[in-house]
């Protein structure tokens, strides 16, 4: 029987299997589904934890990477048309997870979300799903506590560097913080427009009254136009902690 832990790197997942390693001590398998368009402090972040935990954290991708997979689908990832998450994390997490039978698969799922039912697998493929936190009782507060105490940093990032659920400030820091990034996702905009003789964008073009492309957003920062509450807003460039609202719940877990 496998012990495999879902570790996408975000609070949940993080306090999740390290108090398993205390609590419940055993071989575990940590499983990490990289998209290619980390930022770097995720990147660092789950380096570090291999340290913590004491164990190597075994990334498994689909081979494409987000900007490979783009390239196959022929269009971007958007509010309307999530297969991003699908395509890039759970189905690469379910195909390990069915070559690997019979296994268990620890989910961080708290007990404050129990609308949330996490990924199902059929029973005739061998695999068990369980959920530590909420057997142990952890909300969010505690969840944060229980890394406070142990000096566990968790990035405010834990998405994709073009995801589109992220606000307007970490838009403009993404541009100033990691301009070849930026550029890549530009091009990638570019491409698809092309592709299909239209206008397609990560962002919503209906979310605000910013300008929807990348493109469009670069010529208005480098007005030096910048999005309200930027400088107070928490987000991967600060350190600071925040509470992501509407960011895909498999690269926050």
């Amino acid at each position: 029987m496998k012990h495999v832990v879902a570790l996408s790197g975000g609070k949940d997942s993080t306090a999740m299997a390290i108090w398993m390693a205390e609590n419940e001590p055993r071989d575990y398998t940590y499983i990490w589904t990289p998209t290619g368009n980390e930022l770097p402090d995720m990147v660092d972040h789950i380096i570090r934890l291999q340290d913590v935990l004491g164990a190597r954290i075994l990334p498994v991708a689909n081979g494409n990477g987000l900007a490979g997979q783009i390239k196959h689908e022929r269009m971007l990832p958007n509010n309307r048309a999530r297969w991003c998450t699908r395509k890039l994390k759970l189905v690469p997490y379910y195909e390990w997870m069915r070559r690997n039978t019979p296994c268990i698969s620890y989910v961080g799922l708290r007990v404050d979300e129990e609308e949330r039912q996490g990924m199902v697998f059929p029973e005739e493929d061998g695999i068990r799903v369980r959920f530590p936190l909420r057997e142990a009782g952890f909300n969010e507060a505690m969840v944060w506590q229980f890394l406070d105490d142990r000096r566990i940093e968790i990035p405010a990032r834990t998405d994709c560097a073009w995801c589109y659920h992220q606000t307007l400030g970490e838009w403009w820091r993404l541009w100033k913080m990691h301009p070849d990034l930026w550029m890549e996702g530009e091009d990638l905009e570019r491409w698809v427009s092309d592709l299909h003789r239209g206008d397609f964008t990560f962002r919503n073009d209906s979310r605000d009254t910013w300008p929807a492309s990348m493109k469009g957003l670069r010529d208005e920062f480098e007005k030096g136009r910048v999005p309200p509450r930027t400088v107070r807003q928490i987000d991967a460039f600060t350190g600071e902690r925040r509470t992501a609202i509407g960011v895909c719940r498999t690269c926050s877990l």
